[in-house]
């Protein structure tokens, strides 16, 4: 296992709990929508991610401007299809394996989603955004 991915673990610990902190709040005390939710705790998440992974994770020499256009789309892309592959993933489950009521498949979409979201990420930012 390389070092950036275990730094990249240990960067995504943080803005994870960041994000799934407000992913809940927004979804449970707010009472949004699972896109919602899910947008505003990924985006509370990336503030943190970008900081943490440009200075600590790759240690990329790079300017804000060569890197932010392109951090923002890769956690877009990584956003929708994580979380698209979630929500169908917590349905599939839920309705066929697992005997929990549908009222939590957004609960255990979130976390489907965060995982799938946390192996795509790195891969886009390590080749595509922080690559040096």
């Amino acid at each position: 296992m390389s070092h950036s991915f275990l730094r990249f673990l240990l960067v995504g610990l943080i803005n994870t709990f960041i994000g799934l902190s407000v992913m809940y709040v927004l979804l449970h005390a707010a009472h949004l929508s699972y896109w919602l939710s899910t947008f505003g705790g990924n985006a509370a998440g990336a503030c943190v991610s970008y900081v943490l992974n440009k200075s600590f994770t790759f240690r990329s020499a790079q300017p804000i401007q060569h890197t932010i256009y392109r951090f923002v789309a890769v956690i877009s892309l990584c956003y929708f299809l994580a979380y698209f592959v979630g929500i169908r993933s917590a349905f599939w489950i839920m309705e066929r394996v697992v005997d929990l009521p549908l009222t939590y498949v957004e609960d255990v979409a979130i976390l489907f989603g965060t995982a799938f979201y946390t192996i795509l990420n790195y891969l886009g930012q390590r080749q595509f955004v922080f690559s040096n």
